[in-house]
């Protein structure tokens, strides 16, 4: 099972944060702080999640998911991580199967990510609809 998760987010701190949490839930957490940073890492080797944070410098999340889903199509959920105030359409706008608004709470970063990893057997399908 692909328990590998990809955060994209400038904020060095939430960053650290997030790879501490999700590796001590036994995921291996790789990090990128913009969208260019991440299209190589992903190119290296496609995670089982990413959570993509929207606004970076360099590239943000829209370009990131553009370019993603361009080259790669759904090959794995993206989790929109953002501090806007209506998460929910920052993750429409790119088509992403989920989101967590910032602040968030640890454990739903959690449940989050195990529910798109698929949890175990289920193929990680979302389970509130964006659509």
């Amino acid at each position: 099972m692909r328990r590998s998760v990809l955060v994209v987010e400038d904020d060095q701190d939430l960053s650290s944060l997030l790879e501490m949490v999700l590796a001590d839930a036994g995921h291996r957490v790789r990090t990128a702080p913009d969208g260019r940073a991440a299209l190589a890492a992903v190119a290296a080797e496609m995670p089982g999640v990413i959570l993509l944070d929207m606004r970076m410098p360099v590239m943000n999340g829209w370009e990131f998911a553009r370019e993603f889903r361009s080259r790669y199509g759904r090959a794995c959920p993206i989790v929109v991580v953002t501090a806007a105030e209506n998460a929910r359409l920052r993750a429409e706008e790119i088509g992403a199967e989920d989101w967590l608004a910032k602040p968030f709470d640890l454990d739903d970063v959690l449940y989050t990510v195990e529910r798109q990893l698929g949890g175990g057997d289920e193929g990680g399908a979302p389970t509130r609809s964006l659509h």
